[in-house]
C-alpha cells in the first residue's frame, strides 16, 4: 500500500537522494567549544536537542530554529527547562553516539530530543548499525539520568533505496521509542517535508515558517512528557 508518508518521502528526496549534509564535524572531548550553549549552568534542568541540520536550523537564524520555539514556549509557559540545541550540519547516528557522553557531562538533561537517522538514510547507510548506535546513546542518557525522557523523532529514507530498506529505516525509530518506553514523534516533517512553501530552495531543509510548524508538531509531542516530569 502506498501511503501519504511515502509519497511525501518520494517527493522530498526527488532528485536528491545521493544528496546528503556535509560530513561529520570531528570533536575532540576534551574542546568546550564543542559544547553547544556552554553558558548552561551544569545543575539547570536541559532538554536536549540532539540532531542534524534540520535541528541546527540550517539555512535560518538559530533563534528561528525549531528547538529555539520550543524555548519561546517554555518561557512563556514559565516552565523551568532550557533548550539545549546539538544539532550538527552532517550529523548522523555514529557522530551522535561519539558526542553524546560530553553532552551528558555537560548538562542535566531531563529530556533528550533524538533527531539522527535523516543522513544515515540518505547515504544508504545500514539500518542495523543506525538502530544500535540510536540504542546506545538511549541507553547512556538513561544511565546518567535513569529518569530521563526519551522523545524519539522519525524519519524518512529516500524511497529510491527501495521498500525493504525504507520498512527497515522507519520501524526502527518505532521500535526504539518502543524499547525506550519513549515517546515517537511519527514524521518530525509532517506538513512540511515536500511542501515547497516551507522549505528553503534544496527542498529538504525548513524555512522560516517550516520550522514553526515543525515547533508545533513537536510541542504536540513534548508538552505531555513536560508535564509528566513537572509532577515528579
Amino acid at each position: 500500500m502506498i501511503t501519504t508518508r511515502k509519497i511525501v518521502a518520494a517527493a522530498l528526496f526527488s532528485g536528491l537522494a545521493c544528496t546528503a549534509d556535509p560530513p561529520d564535524v570531528q570533536h575532540d572531548a576534551a574542546d568546550e567549544s564543542s559544547v553547544p550553549n556552554s553558558r548552561i549552568d551544569a545543575s539547570e534542568p536541559v532538554v536536549l536537542f540532539l540532531g542534524t541540520s534540520l535541528t541546527a536550523g540550517l539555512g535560518v537564524s538559530l533563534d528561528q530554529a525549531f528547538p529555539a520555539l520550543i524555548q519561546e514556549k517554555f518561557d512563556s509557559a514559565g516552565i523551568m527547562l532550557r533548550v539545549v540545541n546539538a544539532g550538527e550540519s552532517g550529523g548522523t547516528s555514529a557522530g551522535g553516539l561519539s558526542r553524546i557522553d560530553l553532552l551528558l557531562a555537560s548538562y542535566d538533561v531531563r529530556i533528550l530530543v533524538l533527531e539522527l537517522g535523516a543522513n544515515d538514510g540518505l547515504r544508504g547507510l545500514d539500518v542495523h548499525a543506525m538502530a544500535s548506535n540510536l540504542t546506545e546513546i538511549v541507553e547512556r542518557t538513561r544511565l546518567a539520568n535513569q529518569d530521563a525522557e526519551i522523545v524519539i523523532a522519525g524519519m524518512e529514507a529516500p524511497p529510491n533505496l527501495g521498500d525493504r530498506y525504507t520498512s527497515m529505516f522507519r520501524n526502527t525509530f518505532i521500535q526504539l521509542s518502543q524499547q525506550s518506553s519513549g515517546t515517537l514523534i511519527p514524521f518530525l516533517l509532517e506538513g512540511v517535508g515536500a511542501v515547497p512553501e516551507f522549505n528553503q530552495a534544496d527542498g529538504i531543509h525548513p524555512n522560516v515558517e517550516g520550522h514553526r510548524i515543525v515547533a508545533r508538531t513537536i510541542w504536540g509531542v513534548l508538552a505531555p512528557v513536560v508535564s509528566r516530569i513537572s509532577k515528579n
